[in-house]
């Protein structure tokens, strides 16, 4: 690829970007490789057909056309945009498990769920239980829905419970309403303006053996997520306050990286990454350090976002509790919290017509 004029990507050594002047215009290529597969995208139409047959003439290789499915991941094209799902995935996982006629969920986890070890309760076979959390986990990759649910059942992969397994299915009778759902990468326009918001929130406390927190956060470019997690916090929080900061600063790790990612990609990130926190006590912890001495006994590593503020790469702002889209990252929402953050956060489903020529996308 470094022969024919690319860069390869050095945050995500699977990227290639090839900028050019062409017509009078400066023109990108961006090539994404996994294995045998190759993605190739860009600003103009004639390179990218020019690449395609310089690509046949050197290798034995298929052109599939417009990008439709990837690695088990879908692309729907519809009027408001490509909607990134796993529905012929999702159709397979009942088969596969013995739960076609089950019925479906409104939520993927039933309000309150705390899960345990209970050395007396009855077991499960291992194998079948991690067989499926292993499928639930790829279904992540577009479905930041699910991330808090399968986040939590995978904890119990070493000797689940009948009641690790009931939870698991319960994210299974979900997925049988809600299998086409996935993720609008809109249309945005020549020459917009890129900028990246995040929201990071956190359960303090929330696993009841441990008492670690359940910490999560949600990246936005141009409206469309693109980067989110839910994840135990690594060490104990002794207040809300800094499970909150222990999240944002998991976050501001991750925005970092994005930042490398959006420079290999040599696209100018717009103005700071705003980070969208619902604590103002951690706000003021990031912003105000010298005046909080009861931050002293908190690691090290998770000072990290100190430095982002300071330096001005990282805008931390307070957001209302209501307006927090990581809540459905860190526990299980009622019906109507859940479906409205799944809304926000820009999930919708894709639905192809009778006549299988003209797609929309529902939310």
């Amino acid at each position: 690829m470094s022969s024919i004029g690319f860069e390869k990507c050095v945050s995500e050594h699977g990227l290639y970007v090839k900028s050019c002047q062409h017509s009078g215009r400066q023109e990108k290529l961006i090539v994404c490789l996994y294995v045998d597969d190759l993605l190739v995208t860009g600003s103009c139409e004639e390179l990218i057909s020019d690449f395609k047959l310089q690509m046949l003439s050197e290798f034995e290789m298929s052109d599939l056309g417009k990008l439709s499915y990837f690695l088990g991941i879908e692309f729907t094209e519809t009027e408001n945009g490509i909607v990134m799902h796993q529905s012929r995935y999702v159709l397979d996982l009942p088969k596969r498990f013995e739960m076609v006629d089950c019925n479906a969920a409104n939520t993927p986890a039933e309000v309150g769920l705390k899960l345990e070890k209970e050395p007396d309760e009855e077991a499960v076979d291992p194998t079948a239980y991690r067989s499926i959390v292993g499928s639930l986990r790829y279904l992540c990759n577009t479905r930041p829905d699910l991330s808090y649910s399968v986040g939590v059942v995978s904890r119990y992969m070493e000797c689940p419970r009948l009641s690790h397994l009931n939870a698991v299915k319960r994210i299974l009778r979900y997925l049988q309403g809600t299998h086409s759902y996935g993720i609008l990468l809109g249309r945005g326009e020549t020459g917009e303006e890129v900028q990246i918001t995040s929201y990071s929130d956190a359960d303090w406390c929330g696993d009841k053996e441990d008492r670690k927190s359940t910490a999560g956060y949600i990246f936005f470019m141009g409206g469309t997520p693109i980067s989110w997690s839910s994840r135990k916090e690594p060490v104990v929080a002794l207040s809300s306050c800094e499970a909150e900061y222990i999240a944002a600063c998991e976050a501001t790790c991750q925005a970092t990286w994005l930042g490398f990612l959006l420079e290999g990609l040599k696209i100018e990130l717009t103005g700071r990454v705003r980070l969208l926190v619902d604590n103002k006590s951690a706000i003021d912890l990031a912003k105000h350090p010298a005046s909080h001495g009861r931050s002293k006994h908190i690691e090290t590593r998770f000072h990290y976002i100190r430095e982002q503020v300071s330096s001005g790469r990282l805008d931390v702002v307070h957001c209302r509790s209501e307006d927090q889209l990581a809540d459905i990252l860190t526990k299980a929402l009622k019906s109507e919290r859940f479906q409205s953050l799944r809304k926000q956060i820009g999930m919708v489903r894709a639905e192809i017509s009778e006549d299988h020529t003209r797609r929309t996308a529902k939310t």
